[in-house]
């Protein structure tokens, strides 16, 4: 293992220590490399941007060597820290998730996020089984060579409604006892937006706790005072670039015109980032 990956891993850890770290997340090379530019001090990767940049849908539709080879590619054009999203580890089982968390080492990331959906909706890996998925990725950045790893664990409660609304609170912080206990950094509770819950939240969670973000969202500085540590947006990124493409396209083939295009970057502008 590299003394910079360690020293890009030990840097992610601290990020997570105070403030928010804000991740506009990228999904190619490309879009990584104009993160960075941006200003971001780690690049995030999107499951589903990659996933869709591939011909594959998001929700366990990749592959691991299709994602590992576009992490890959994304930490050889940035200089600061790439975390990746994992999924569910590409398997359900702990070896499953040791695999995954080693190639993706092995690739240059120095940070993970790891879901305990089985799948779109549900239904969910129970806290002891993910649990044990969590700690096999901990043993298994450590047989890499990289225990510094940031692993986000992330809790599907909320995304998909799992159990009685009621419920959902302290079903989220006994995972996240649970998660704790078996290595995770940090606890990404994706769906959860609401202010007052998230700061109740920061309050009884072992873990700094992560959020995903989208239009009409508290802001970074809203979820900074309720004491989120992490805000990301996901799909968000891509989303909006691949509706550019369907309204540049439908003004060409309807009008005939380009104004769609106006205020792109230069094409040298963004052939110089990822020129190897």
């Amino acid at each position: 293992m590299s003394t910079d990956q360690r020293s890009k891993a030990e840097a992610l850890r601290a990020l997570h220590r105070e403030g928010v770290l804000v991740l506009p997340n990228a999904w190619d090379a490309a879009s990584a490399a104009l993160v960075a530019r941006a200003g971001a001090r780690v690049v995030a990767t999107t499951s589903g941007g990659v996933a869709w940049s591939q011909g594959r849908s998001d929700g366990h539709g990749l592959r691991r060597d299709e994602m590992v080879d576009q992490v890959r590619r994304i930490a050889s054009v940035v200089d600061v820290p790439v975390t990746a999203d994992v999924e569910g580890g590409y398997g359900p089982a702990p070896e499953d998730v040791a695999a995954t968390v080693e190639a993706i080492v092995a690739a240059g990331a120095v940070g993970v996020n790891l879901e305990d959906s089985r799948a779109p909706g549900g239904p969910l890996f129970t806290p002891s089984e993910q649990a044990d998925r969590l700690r096999a990725g901990r043993k298994a950045a450590e047989r890499a060579g990289l225990p510094e790893l940031v692993i986000n664990a992330r809790t599907d409660v909320y995304l998909f409604g799992i159990g009685e609304a009621a419920g959902r609170p302290a079903e989220v912080l006994a995972r996240a006892d649970a998660y704790a206990e078996a290595g995770a950094d940090c606890l990404f509770v994706p769906g959860l937006i609401d202010l007052d819950a998230l700061a109740e939240l920061v309050k009884r969670a072992p873990l700094p706790i992560s959020v995903m973000a989208w239009p009409g969202a508290p802001t970074v500085d809203e979820f900074r005072a309720a004491g989120v540590r992490r805000v990301s947006v996901g799909t968000g990124i891509a989303q909006a670039a691949y509706t550019l493409v369907e309204k540049a396209a439908t003004e060409m083939l309807t009008t005939g015109g380009y104004t769609t295009l106006d205020g792109a970057l230069g094409f040298g502008e963004i052939n110089g980032l990822v020129a190897g």
